[in-house]
C-alpha cells in the first residue's frame, strides 16, 4: 500500500512535474488542482508572512518548473512574486525568501520574465541582510546581463540597468551599494559594459561616505590584469629592423673586434628600440574615458586633503590622481606640495609616494612647480648618513622624474649626483650610472665632460626643448638615406645576368661555399657610413627632397631606422673611435604611461640575507644527509665487537672494582698531564 500512496500525483509533486513536462495536456486537471492549493496556501501566507511555509515552497518551486507547460493559467504568476516580495522582502524567512528568488530566476532562464523589472527587484533585495541571497543574486545579475548581451548589444536594457544602478550607488545603504559598484566592474571586466558612462558611474563610487566603496573604486582604475599583461604583442615585433639586418650590416667586411663591438653595442641598441615601442596594456582604459579629468581630480585632491581615511587609502588616492595627472597631463600644481611633505625616508611607504611623485611629473608641468621636489628628494633621500638603499631609492626617484620633465634638474645638482658614481655601495653606484646614461641621451652638456661618454650622433643631436617648445620637421629624419637607394634599382634589376654567369662560372671551382651578403643591406651601410661626412643642413635639404617626392614603403622605413639606430652607436664625424664598451641598461627606456615600483625599487646588489635565512639555506643543503655522528667501519658489518667497545659501554658498578678504575684516581699530576697530552695528540691525529 505504501508504493501505491508514494504514486498518488496530489501528493507527489516531483512525479507530477516529470509527467507534465512530457505530455502537458493529459495532466491540466491535475495542475489545476495544484495550482487552486497554491492560492489557497498563498492568501494564508499574506496573513502571516512572517511564519515559515514549507508546503508553499514547494508549490512554488513546481509552478516555476511547469511554468512553460501553462504560459495562460500562469500569466500572473510571476508578477504575484515579484509583488509579494517587493512589499514582504524584509519580513519573509530567510529560506521561504531564497526559495521565491530561486523561482523567479527560473523563470528567467525560460524567458518568461521581463529581465529590467526582475533585475530591479533584485537590486532592492540587495538591501536584505542575507549574506547567502546577496550573493546568489550577484551571480545572477551579472550572468544573465551577459545573456543578454550575447549576440549583440542590448541598449535599451543596458540603459535602464546603468541609470537605475546610478541611484543605487547612492544608496543610503552601504551592502547594496557596494554589490551594485561589483556588478559594474565585473561587467566591465568582461567587455560587456566597457563604455564611458559605465566608467563615469563608477568613478562617483570615489567621493562615497563608505570607505569600502571607495577603496573598490581605486582598485578598478588602479588595478592590473596579467593575462593582458603577459601578452606579448607579434605586431609591433614586426616593424622595425630586425636582429638580421643588424647582423647583416655589421658583418659585411673584414671581421674585425671592432666591427663585433659595434655589433653588438648596436643589437643591445635595437633590443632596448623595440622595448620602447611595445604598446603599454592597461588592465582596463577606464581612465581613458573620465569625462573632465582635470575637475575630476581637482575634487579628488580636495577630498583627499580633508580625509580622515586610513594611511592606506589615502595612498591608493594618491596613486589615482598621480595616473590622472600624468596620463592626461593635468594640471594640478598643489598636489605637489601637499605630497612632498611625505618625502621622508623614515615614511610608512614611502616608495609608493616617490613613485606618485615620478608618476605626476609630465613636460607640461612648469621646472619651478617640480624643482622644490626633486630638492627635498635629494637633501632628505641622497645623503651619506642614509643608508644605501635610501640613496639609490632617492637617485631613482629622481631619475625618473627628470626623465619625464628633464627641465626641473639644475646642472649643479645633476654633476653632484652624478659624482655617486664611484660610491663604496654598489646600488648607489648604478643608480648613479643610470642617471648619468639618462643623460646623455637628453642633453649631455648638462654633465661633466668626462661624464658625456664618446659623442655620437644622436647625442650630438640631443637637446632638451624649451618649457612648451615643440619642433614640428617637415622631413622624415633620416629620408636622405633613399635618395641613392631609388637611384640604383636599375643597376640592381640590370645585373641580373651577372648572378647567372657568376654562378655558373662556380661550378668549376673548387667547390667552396661563399659568402654572398644581400646587396640592399650593405648598400645601405655603404651610404650611412657616407652621410657621416655630409654636412646636417645638406642632410636636411636631402630628406625634405625624398619626403615630398615619394611615397614611403614599409620597406623603406624599415631602412630608415636601420640608419636611426646606426647613429647611436656610430661616433660623431671627427671624434675619436677608442671607447670602453659601455653595457646599455636594457630597462632605461622602457617607461610606459604607468610606472611600477620596481622603477624606484631597482637594486642591482642583493641585500645580505638575515641570520634565519641563511640557516634554512644551509638545512636545505643538509637534507639528504644524516646526522654528525661518528662512522664505524668495519671490515665485516656482521662481525662483533671487540673486549675494548664492550668496556666503554658497560655498566660501571661491574667496573668499579678493577684494577684501571681503582688506580685512576691514585695518579700523580705528572701522570695525568701525560695522559692528557697523548690524548690530544690522539684526537688530533684522527682529524687529520
Amino acid at each position: 500500500m505504501s508504493a501505491r500512496n508514494n504514486n498518488k500525483l496530489p501528493n507527489n509533486l516531483p512525479q507530477l512535474q516529470n509527467l507534465i513536462k512530457r505530455d502537458p495536456q493529459s495532466y491540466v486537471d491535475e495542475f489545476q488542482q495544484q495550482y487552486r492549493h497554491y492560492q489557497s496556501n498563498m492568501q494564508i501566507f499574506k496573513l502571516q508572512p512572517d511564519k515559515p511555509n514549507k508546503e508553499l515552497a514547494e508549490l512554488v518551486m513546481f509552478l516555476a518548473q511547469v511554468g512553460q507547460c501553462y504560459p495562460q493559467q500562469l500569466s500572473t504568476y510571476p508578477e504575484e512574486l515579484s509583488g509579494l516580495l517587493m512589499s514582504h522582502h524584509t519580513m519573509i524567512e530567510s529560506d521561504l525568501r531564497m526559495t521565491f528568488c530561486k523561482a523567479l530566476i527560473l523563470l528567467r532562464n525560460k524567458n518568461l520574465i521581463d529581465p529590467t523589472g526582475l533585475l530591479g527587484l533584485f537590486f532592492e533585495l540587495l538591501r536584505c541582510h542575507d549574506k547567502l541571497l546577496r550573493k546568489t543574486l550577484y551571480t545572477h545579475i551579472v550572468a544573465d546581463i551577459k545573456n543578454i548581451n550575447a549576440k549583440h548589444k542590448n541598449n535599451k536594457v543596458n540603459t535602464t540597468l546603468q541609470n537605475f544602478m546610478y541611484t543605487m550607488l547612492r544608496d543610503n545603504n552601504p551592502l547594496a551599494a557596494k554589490i551594485s559598484l561589483d556588478v559594474m566592474v565585473e561587467l566591465y571586466k568582461r567587455n560587456i559594459w566597457n563604455d564611458t558612462k559605465t566608467v563615469n558611474v563608477i568613478t562617483t563610487a570615489c567621493f562615497s561616505k563608505v570607505t569600502k566603496i571607495v577603496v573598490a573604486g581605486l582598485k578598478f582604475f588602479l588595478g592590473k590584469d596579467e593575462d593582458e599583461k603577459n601578452s606579448d604583442d607579434s605586431d609591433s615585433e614586426a616593424e622595425g629592423p630586425s636582429v638580421r639586418d643588424v647582423k647583416v650590416r655589421y658583418s659585411t667586411g673584414k671581421k674585425t673586434s671592432k666591427n663585433k663591438k659595434k655589433m653588438e653595442k648596436a643589437m643591445k641598441v635595437l633590443k632596448k628600440h623595440k622595448k620602447k615601442k611595445k604598446v603599454e596594456v592597461f588592465n582596463f582604459s577606464a581612465i581613458h574615458l573620465i569625462h573632465d579629468p582635470q575637475d575630476f581630480s581637482e575634487k579628488l585632491l580636495k577630498q583627499l586633503e580633508a580625509s580622515k581615511e586610513r594611511f592606506e587609502v589615502k595612498i591608493m588616492m594618491m596613486e589615482f590622481i598621480s595616473r590622472l595627472v600624468g596620463i592626461h597631463e593635468l594640471f594640478l600644481f598643489n598636489y605637489y606640495a601637499f605630497i612632498q611633505r611625505f618625502l621622508q625616508p623614515h615614511q610608512r611607504e614611502v616608495t609608493k609616494i616617490l613613485l606618485c611623485v615620478a608618476q605626476a611629473s609630465h613636460q607640461l608641468v612648469p621646472p619651478e612647480i617640480i624643482e622644490p621636489v626633486i630638492m627635498t628628494i635629494a637633501n632628505n633621500f641622497v645623503t651619506e648618513r642614509n643608508s644605501g638603499e635610501v640613496m639609490t631609492v632617492g637617485i631613482n626617484a629622481i631619475k625618473e622624474v627628470t626623465a619625464r620633465c628633464p627641465l626641473a634638474i639644475t646642472e649643479d645638482l645633476l654633476r653632484d649626483l652624478a659624482q655617486y658614481k664611484i660610491h663604496k655601495d654598489k646600488n648607489v653606484m648604478m643608480s648613479a650610472r643610470g642617471l648619468i646614461q639618462l643623460f646623455r641621451s637628453l642633453n649631455p652638456q648638462m654633465l661633466h665632460k668626462r661624464d658625456r661618454g664618446r659623442p655620437t650622433e644622436a647625442s650630438t643631436e640631443a637637446k632638451i626643448k624649451d618649457y612648451g617648445e615643440l619642433e614640428a620637421k617637415d622631413y622624415i629624419p633620416g629620408a636622405e638615406v633613399l635618395e641613392v637607394e631609388e637611384g640604383n634599382k636599375e643597376g640592381e634589376e640590370g645585373g641580373a645576368d651577372g648572378w647567372e654567369s657568376a654562378s655558373m662560372s662556380g661550378d668549376d671551382e673548387d667547390g667552396e661555399w661563399v659568402d654572398v651578403h644581400h646587396s640592399a643591406d650593405e648598400e645601405t651601410g655603404e651610404m650611412a657610413e657616407k652621410l657621416q661626412n655630409m654636412p646636417v643642413e645638406e642632410r636636411k635639404a636631402k630628406a625634405a627632397a625624398v619626403s615630398g617626392s615619394r611615397l614611403l614603403t614599409q620597406d623603406d622605413f624599415k631602412k630608415i631606422r636601420l640608419v636611426q639606430l646606426a647613429k647611436e652607436v656610430d661616433g660623431a664625424p671627427g671624434k675619436g673611435q677608442k671607447r670602453t664598451n659601455v653595457d646599455l641598461d636594457e630597462e632605461e627606456d622602457n617607461r610606459g604611461e604607468v610606472l611600477t615600483l620596481r622603477n624606484i625599487e631597482k637594486l642591482h646588489k642583493k641585500r645580505k640575507a638575515d641570520k634565519e635565512t641563511r640557516l634554512a639555506t644551509a638545512m636545505a643543503g643538509r637534507s639528504d644527509r644524516k646526522d654528525f655522528v661518528k662512522k664505524h667501519t668495519k671490515l665485516n658489518p656482521h662481525a662483533g665487537t671487540s673486549n675494548r667497545e664492550k668496556r666503554k659501554t658497560k655498566n660501571f658498578m661491574m667496573m668499579r672494582h678493577s684494577q684501571n678504575v681503582r688506580t685512576k684516581g691514585k695518579r700523580s699530576f705528572r701522570d695525568k698531564q701525560i695522559a692528557l697530552r697523548d690524548a690530544l695528540l690522539k684526537k688530533k691525529k684522527q682529524y687529520k
